[in-house]
């Protein structure tokens, strides 16, 4: 029996699709550091050689800036700048909605720390009015109200990472909440 060509053409079809389907459902299997914060993960400092994870109580002053980090293989998910974290504590009477259930104790919150405006490191801290900026195009943002937009040109406030506390060290509660990177034009 020969094949026609419509039945090769078929063939050929379904297993490009095949193809491009496994390629679709898991483009994170190829390096695992590129994946995104996962429930159970531990945060670390990013600026450490000793990747150990932080406490409630490494959280206190300006933002600290960390990485998501499996807690067994101790795999830290360094591979995208869109896993950076950005955790800043709170005074928990001063969270508002959501943001109050997403934080750990005491009032540490986590966010991206990609401004979504052009992908630069939120890294200002404004102490007197406990917000969060930009220094590219100074866009600000609320920390104590799910980052949410204050002033500048971003769209879109920042990707929020929900928190809890397992033996006194800051966890992963949820992946992040939002969309990561920057907002289409």
């Amino acid at each position: 029996m020969q094949a026609s060509r419509r039945d090769v053409f078929t063939v050929t079809c379904v297993l490009g699709a095949d193809a491009a389907l496994r390629a679709a459902i898991s483009p994170a299997e190829a390096e695992p550091a590129d994946e995104r914060p996962k429930e159970g993960d531990y945060l670390v400092a990013t600026d450490t050689a000793n990747p150990d994870a932080l406490s409630p109580r490494d959280i206190a002053g300006p933002p600290v800036i960390a990485w998501p980090m499996e807690p067994t293989t101790k795999l830290i998910r360094n591979g995208s700048r869109l896993n950076k974290v950005l955790l800043v504590r709170l005074d928990p009477a001063t969270l508002i909605g959501a943001t109050r259930e997403r934080a750990a104790d005491g009032g540490v919150v986590a966010y991206s720390a990609i401004c979504p405006h052009a992908g630069c490191e939120v890294s200002d801290w404004i102490d007197e009015q406990k917000i969060l900026e930009c220094p590219c195009h100074n866009s600000r943002y609320n920390p104590r109200e799910g980052a949410a937009i204050i002033d500048g040109p971003t769209t879109r406030g920042l990707a929020a990472l929900p928190l809890k506390i397992v033996d006194d060290k800051l966890v992963v509660a949820k992946p992040f909440i939002g969309r990561l990177g920057i907002a289409p034009a």
